[in-house]
């Protein structure tokens, strides 16, 4: 049997991942009772702070087409957002967020700040400043701009 290759550094991915998964867990189960999703709460925020494209805000939210539409769908229904066509470029249509939508978009606000503020409340006073900023640092240098990636895939097989 092989040996498992020795790790040099520590697991950037595995960690990140995890508390990823885990975080928007927390914030699904907090969002879920006021009818929220993570992803109509990020919507709403985005929609909330300019005009904004149904593109523009999925870019934003890393929303493939499919999701977005989806999303948006749901937030129709339950009237808090509606699309509409753009001030500014007629063939475009935007998401204006409803009265009752800013409503529930700041109740979720206030959802996502305790979860977040409960997550650094597990770290000390003094580890928590350093590690904000250094989480900043990477998101806005070193990990700010995905790579293009190529997928390796296998052939398909013939049936025999």
């Amino acid at each position: 049997m092989a040996k498992t290759p020795v790790r040099t550094v520590p697991d950037l991915t595995g960690y990140l991942t995890h508390a990823g998964h885990v975080l928007e867990t927390q914030l699904s189960a907090a969002l879920a009772e006021i009818g929220l999703t993570v992803r109509m709460q990020c919507v709403l925020r985005h929609a909330l702070e300019e005009e904004r494209t149904q593109i523009q805000i999925a870019e934003l939210a890393y929303m493939d087409k499919t999701t977005m539409v989806v999303t948006v769908d749901a937030l129709e229904e339950a009237g808090y957002a509606e699309r509409k066509p753009s001030a500014t470029d007629r063939r475009a249509r935007i998401i204006a967020v409803t009265p009752a939508g800013a409503k529930i978009a700041a109740e979720g606000q206030r959802i996502v700040d305790r979860v977040h503020a409960e997550v650094l409340d597990a770290l000390t006073a003094s580890e928590r400043k350093p590690f904000v900023d250094a989480l900043v640092d990477l998101v806005d240098g070193h990990l700010s701009v995905p790579v293009e990636a190529v997928s390796v895939r296998r052939a398909r097989q013939r049936a025999r």
